[in-house]
């Protein structure tokens, strides 16, 4: 945590996010030029930024994109925010929402969790696990192009064009987001106009990406192929950050938050 609080004591530094909290996945060059600010200057902010996990990249071609990390600062919400008047932590707070609320062509996430890539593939993938953090399981044999079946608090989803397209044990998942049928949007309350316009849209995707660093394991979570305007941003990066949180507890304390009570 000192890490977070030392990049975010730096006005240069904060300026770089709010410039990434207004539009995600900017290159070098973008965001020079948006701050005005000397190449290395940026680079070198760009580093801390990284090393306090605030900041994370990912590789398109030869561009790397620069994108808003709430990790750590849902690490801090946690552990602080509870344990004090809210009113007296109300720039943090807002700082998280702001993280969390970003508008985006796609959502990026990364987390550190003290496990296996071997386990750590087992619980985005074992319906033992998924229902525990996620209240959700798939049907699936993980292979490329296979068909996927979601099913949430006995409500499936199915359709041909939900299934898996990248599966490389321990190292990346990727597959097409789910259906939004009446039965889903009813299980939880969504508004039948939202779900008719969701259900219209392209199809998104979501990836994970697994990396053994130590005796970690960094996980990136990409959810992205929004159609232009998609409502579908906003939601997902209001509930992957959660979703995440109780995976990484649930990892290394064996319990999820709900169940720690």
């Amino acid at each position: 945590m000192d890490e977070v609080f030392k990049a975010l004591a730096d006005p240069s530094r904060r300026a770089l996010l709010d410039s990434l909290e207004a539009r995600g996945g900017q290159t070098l060059r973008e965001l020079c030029a948006g701050l005005d600010m000397a190449r290395q200057s940026v680079s070198k902010h760009l580093a801390v930024l990284e090393a306090a996990n605030l900041v994370t990249t990912v590789w398109r071609g030869r561009e790397k994109l620069h994108f808003l990390n709430a990790e750590p600062i849902n690490a801090i919400a946690d552990r602080w925010i509870d344990r004090y008047h809210r009113g007296r932590v109300q720039a943090l707070a807002d700082l998280k929402t702001a993280l969390e609320q970003q508008p985006m062509d796609e959502f990026v996430y990364t987390t550190f969790i003290r496990t296996t890539p071997e386990k750590l593939w087992q619980a985005i993938t074992d319906p033992a696990f998924t229902s525990r953090y996620w209240e959700v399981t798939f049907d699936t044999d993980w292979q490329p192009g296979s068909a996927m079946t979601w099913e949430r608090h006995g409500v499936v989803m199915a359709d041909p064009a939900q299934v898996v397209l990248t599966a490389e044990p321990y190292t990346r998942l990727s597959y097409t987001w789910h259906t939004f049928t009446p039965e889903f949007a009813k299980s939880v309350d969504l508004a039948e106009d939202l779900r008719a316009q969701l259900a219209a849209e392209q199809r998104s995707k979501v990836t994970f990406d697994l990396e053994q660093v130590g005796d970690l394991v960094k996980l990136t979570v990409v959810h992205d192929g929004f159609a232009p305007g998609s409502v579908l941003p906003g939601m997902v990066s209001q509930g992957w950050p959660h979703l995440l949180s109780d995976l990484k507890t649930l990892l290394e304390t064996g319990r999820t938050m709900a169940e720690a009570g």
